[in-house]
């Protein structure tokens, strides 16, 4: 069986996320949105700080918030759902029967099995959306942020990628919507959008993740860049440094974020928001939001140098000192957009 709907647009762009909502919402609700906007409307800032000796790195830095995706849903007051399904071959099932009642589908996975992407880093939580399928040659079309273009991806790359075998698993993760109608103003969803952010970044504190007594949890928000501050001079003398070192600073800039650890894309949807309404956001906020992207640009390029045979010995030091001013920098940001 073949099937494909050629009717999906796939709009490239930074962040696998909001890309797939990008696209989801175009075609689900007629919703026409920057990518910016997807990103600010889902609250998708964070600041985490992720550890486990599990891990691999030990110690890994996310930028968004797990929940972007069902929080842009919510914020528009569309009814989207996702749920996890540990059974591979009825996760397959499922998926394939909502593409040929002609639904395009969000899945998430694993972004190092997917064969038509060269990656060579675990990178879980990887958002891309199903629009087609072909038995004969046992091949999945998705769509997915690099091009407009689906990609085709075998079956056994992507069952391993949506439920892999090592490392952080989201267990075959895939969307729904249940309703195509927002319920919501755009405005009145960017004041929850930004007030959702702002209580997050701020009120953030650790949390345990996964298994009891897995030792995985992650500090979010303010917090988590604090504790970066605190903890990263103590990575020197972890046997690994330079293999965390050099994940983070990737994670910062490199890894389908837009530059500057998403701040960028919240720099644009702040100034979105404002020309929505300059009441939702003080004047100062968009400026304030680049800057600490341009900050969090130069963290990374330090921890590049950490990551370096050869390094200074002071690169420590001076990587913690630019975490420190970043935490001060989005607490004022932060409490400026909850002030609002």
């Amino acid at each position: 069986m073949h099937t494909l709907i050629d009717t999906y647009r796939s709009f490239p762009g930074e962040h696998c996320g909001s890309v797939a909502m990008r696209g989801l919402l175009n075609h689900y609700c007629g919703i026409e949105l920057s990518e910016d906007a997807v990103f600010g409307l889902g609250s998708g800032l964070d600041s985490g700080y992720l550890s486990s000796e599990d891990l691999d790195p030990p110690i890994i830095l996310f930028g968004r918030t797990m929940g972007l995706e069902l929080d842009i849903a919510s914020a528009l007051g569309v009814d989207y759902r996702e749920q996890a399904e540990p059974d591979d071959e009825k996760a397959w099932h499922d998926v394939r029967e909502e593409v040929l009642a002609g639904r395009p589908t969000m899945l998430s996975g694993d972004i190092l099995y997917l064969d038509y992407r060269d990656y060579k880093v675990h990178f879980p939580g990887h958002r891309f959306v199903l629009v087609g399928f072909d038995d004969d040659s046992e091949k999945a079309f998705v769509a997915d942020r690099m091009r407009p273009e689906h990609e085709a991806c075998s079956y056994s790359a992507l069952a391993t990628s949506r439920n892999p075998p090592e490392g952080m698993s989201t267990k075959n993760l895939w969307g729904k919507f249940h309703s195509t109608e927002a319920t919501c103003s755009m405005v009145d969803a960017a004041r929850l959008a930004i007030e959702r952010c702002a209580t997050r970044m701020l009120e953030a504190e650790t949390l345990p993740l996964g298994a009891e007594g897995s030792g995985l949890e992650m500090t979010g928000g303010v917090a988590g860049t604090r504790r970066l501050a605190s903890e990263l001079p103590s990575w020197a003398d972890r046997r690994n440094a330079q293999w965390i070192a050099g994940y983070a600073a990737r994670s910062i800039e490199k890894f389908g974020n837009g530059g500057g650890y998403f701040r960028r894309l919240y720099a644009g949807f702040l100034g979105w928001a404002r020309e929505l309404d300059e009441s939702l956001v003080a004047r100062e906020a968009p400026g304030l939001a680049t800057s600490a992207a341009d900050g969090w640009t130069a963290l990374s390029d330090t921890l590049f140098v950490a990551s370096e045979d050869g390094a200074p010995g002071d690169v420590w030091a001076k990587a913690a000192e630019q975490a420190s001013a970043l935490s001060d920098q989005e607490a004022r940001l932060f409490e400026m957009l909850a002030d609002r």
